[in-house]
């Protein structure tokens, strides 16, 4: 059987050697379709390879009748309908790691052309001026870096530029102190970074959590000396708090490759005196487009001769595709447990529990557990964990994890339980399904409660007094914000209580804020949950 494949965008072909020589396989390459151009072909092919400029929509896989794989040859995925690729079972792979030194060496370049006012000098020089003095820049010796997000990219800057004399400041929720030790370099928050640093460099994927997170606060706490760099996700920075940073001498200077729109034709960073620009050349490299090429074609060969699969990025190609409709209820309320927990829990886990009690011990307890390790480590790692990888990502970034399976039912006919702990703190999620009532939360810690998971959650540690509530629900009245149900829990009467509120509105940090203000609130959380589509 011969297996077509489309090459739809300027991929290397040296590293499509392990297709195009493949006696199984017939590889087409054909760049620059229109939409329309390439609905037309697709039902043809099995395998499709892109990189950025192909948009993979819904109506080109719809009509993919016999596609059994889109690899990107690259890391984001963005240009791609993950969802929609999923719904038809056709698996989406992409090369995480080859363009790794790449985007290392592409950061440390940023920092020594920003450092020096390389492109600035050089544009002068060009229009015959001789303006010394105008590009006096600055040493990285004995500077201090700091480092947001300490992945393979993000600790490979910090190794090159710590050859350079530079001290290192690192961040990143997995980071422990004893890895952190081991690279010399010294674990940090983002606002002792903010602080302390005279270069900041962003390696994060962009999730909820990381959109923004170099914002107005953390540039009001910077040297005004600072030099900060991205070459990772635009979004990370907030473009125009770090304009107006600059405008104000909050901050020195900043060097992007990334930006929030891709192509910034009209933003204001591309003329702004204090910002170099490059567009996203992180993983532009002769090596990197060789290794991802290399990398995307020998798995398309290993998925459709081999059926093994190593860097998915959606998993609908896993041994459950028949799965009962109690099995998904189960598998949807493990992932809202694991979500609301991983919000609960401060810093990342550093040990992870799942106990199954009951029936559901003997169901599909794989499958549930890849599930809620998934949700877990979205929050920091973003789109690349998946049902395939989040075992082995959850062991590269240290977490211990531990499954119980226990035949007595307890309180309910079946409960699963998921325990998060670190080094300060643990968080448990107890949740259950009840047959006529569907999915409940009954119990966050040591309270018991009982609610259905919303999208939006305002949760509550108070004393237990009187008037909490309606002091509550009149501060998000003020803020037309609408209360749909609540649920209360307390230790004992008089001691310490629990409030849910499943809300239609998110809960800014700005009314959180004034709650506290109010008196009486231990700690407050506004919480969000991926709920399943109908």
């Amino acid at each position: 059987m011969t297996h077509q494949i489309l090459v739809s965008d300027p991929i290397s072909e040296e590293g499509l050697q392990s297709l195009t020589t493949h006696p199984n396989f017939k590889v087409d390459i054909n760049t620059g379709l229109s939409e329309d151009e390439l609905l037309k072909i697709i039902p043809d092919y099995e395998g499709l390879i892109v990189r950025s400029q192909t948009q993979v929509t819904e109506a080109i896989i719809k009509q993919a009748k016999n596609l059994k794989v889109i690899a990107r040859a690259g890391v984001g995925t963005d240009n791609i309908d993950i969802e929609a690729a999923s719904l038809q079972g056709i698996l989406v792979i992409n090369a995480p790691d080859g363009n790794t030194i790449s985007a290392t060496e592409h950061s440390v370049a940023m920092i020594l052309a920003m450092a020096r006012n390389i492109p600035q000098a050089h544009t002068s020089l060009k229009n015959k001026e001789w303006n010394r003095k105008q590009f006096k820049g600055v040493e990285l010796y004995q500077k201090t870096l700091g480092v947001i997000g300490a992945g393979r990219i993000g600790i490979g800057v910090a190794q090159r530029l710590q050859s350079f004399g530079m001290k290192v400041l690192a961040f990143d929720p997995y980071l422990t102190e004893e890895k952190a030790q081991q690279l010399g370099i010294k674990l940090a928050t983002v606002e002792e970074i903010a602080q302390h640093a005279d270069f900041v460099t962003v390696h994060t994927p962009l999730t909820p959590k990381t959109k923004g997170l170099i914002n107005a606060e953390f540039f009001s706490k910077a040297k005004p000396t600072l030099q900060i760099i991205n070459v990772a996700r635009g979004g990370i920075i907030n473009e125009q708090d770090l304009i107006h940073a600059l405008d104000n001498n909050q901050i020195s200077r900043a060097a992007l490759d990334v930006f929030e729109h891709e192509p910034p034709t009209d933003s204001p960073l591309l003329d702004h005196e204090k910002i170099i620009v490059t567009p996203h050349l992180g993983a532009s490299t002769v090596e990197a487009q060789e290794k991802v090429a290399i990398s995307v074609a020998g798995e398309i060969v290993d998925i459709l001769e081999h059926g093994n699969v190593t860097h998915a990025v959606n998993a609908p190609k896993l041994n459950y595709n028949e799965i009962d409709e109690d099995t998904q209820q189960w598998i949807n309320i493990g992932q809202l447990s694991s979500e609301l927990a991983i919000q609960l829990l401060e810093g990342a886990p550093r040990a992870i529990k799942v106990t199954f009690n009951g029936d559901v011990a003997n169901k599909e307890t794989d499958l549930i557990t890849r599930s809620i390790v998934t949700r877990v480590l979205q929050q920091d790692l973003g789109e690349r964990v998946n049902l395939i990888n989040a075992i082995a990502l959850l062991n590269e970034q240290g977490v211990a994890h531990n499954i119980e399976k226990q035949a007595s039912q307890g309180a309910f006919n079946n409960y699963i339980q998921v325990d998060l702990t670190n080094d300060t703190e643990e968080v448990k999620i107890g949740c259950t399904v009840i047959s006529g009532f569907g999915a409940r939360i009954v119990r966050i810690n040591d309270y018991s409660v009982d609610f259905k998971p919303n999208a939006y959650q305002l949760i509550s540690y108070h004393g237990d007094q009187p008037g909490m509530v309606g002091l509550t629900g009149q501060l998000l009245g003020k803020h037309g914000i609408n209360i749909a149900s609540m649920s209360l829990g307390r230790n004992i009467e008089g001691g310490q209580a629990m409030m849910i509120l499943s809300v239609d509105q998110p809960v800014p940090s700005e009314t959180i804020d004034e709650l506290y203000q109010l008196g009486g609130f231990d700690k407050l959380y506004g919480t969000s949950l991926t709920l399943p589509k109908n």
